[in-house]
C-alpha cells in the first residue's frame, strides 16, 4: 500500500512526495497547485517543468536559483535574444540543466512567450488556465488517484505545440497545471488541501 500522506515534526500532515527534504516541503507548502497567472510566472513554470522531463522535481529545485539567473529571472523578451554564446555559457553552467536540447527549446519557447505578452498580455496564463478541468467535488484520496495526463492536459499539450512550444508533452503539461495551481492535487488528508 502506497503512503499518501506523511506528519512532519510540526504536526502537519503533507503529501508523502515531499517528506524527505525541506526544500521540498517549503515548494509543497507555499507553492505547489496555488494559482499564480502572471505570464513570467508561467514562462518559469512551464521552462522549469521541461527541463525536469526525465529527472525528479527535486533535482530542479536544487537548481532553481541556478536557472533564473542563467535565464535572466525568466525575462522571456531577454531569453529570447540569446546567442549562441549563450548557449555555449548555458552548456557550461554546473548551476543548471546542460541538456542542450531543453536549453534550445527554452530559448525558442521564450520567444513564443514574448511575442505573446507583446500582442496580448495575460495571454500564455489564459491560455494555460483555459484548459483548467472542472471544479471537484473532492480531493483525490491517495497519491494513486492523481493522474500523470487528463483529456485537459492533452489539449494543452496540442494547443502549445500548435503555436510552437517545445518539451510540452501531456505529462509536463498535467505537472505544470498542477505546480500553477489549475488543478489541486494535494491529497484529501494534506494540510494544504484542506486549507483551501
Amino acid at each position: 500500500m502506497t503512503i499518501s500522506v506523511v506528519v512532519g515534526e510540526d504536526g502537519r500532515a503533507r503529501c508523502a512526495w515531499c517528506a524527505n527534504d525541506q526544500l521540498y516541503r517549503d515548494y509543497h507548502d507555499a507553492e505547489w497547485g496555488r494559482p499564480i497567472t502572471g505570464d513570467q510566472e508561467m514562462f518559469e513554470r512551464i521552462t522549469l517543468e521541461a527541463f525536469q522531463s526525465g529527472l525528479s522535481w527535486i533535482t530542479i529545485l536544487k537548481r532553481r536559483e541556478g536557472f533564473r539567473t542563467a535565464f535572466a529571472q525568466f525575462d522571456a523578451a531577454r531569453v529570447a535574444a540569446f546567442t549562441d554564446a549563450d548557449r555555449d555559457r548555458l552548456m557550461n553552467d554546473a548551476g543548471i540543466i546542460r541538456n542542450r536540447a531543453k536549453i534550445d527549446a527554452a530559448i525558442h519557447n521564450a520567444a513564443i512567450v514574448h511575442r505573446m505578452m507583446t500582442t496580448e498580455p495575460g495571454s500564455l496564463s489564459d491560455l494555460i488556465w483555459s484548459h483548467a478541468p472542472a471544479p471537484r467535488t473532492e480531493q483525490p484520496r491517495t497519491l494513486a488517484n492523481i493522474p500523470a495526463i487528463t483529456p485537459e492536459s492533452i489539449a494543452l499539450a496540442k494547443d502549445l505545440k500548435a503555436r510552437g512550444f517545445r518539451f510540452v508533452g501531456p505529462t509536463t503539461a498535467y505537472a505544470h497545471m498542477q505546480a500553477v495551481g489549475v488543478v489541486n492535487d494535494h491529497v484529501a488528508d494534506c494540510f494544504v488541501a484542506r486549507a483551501s
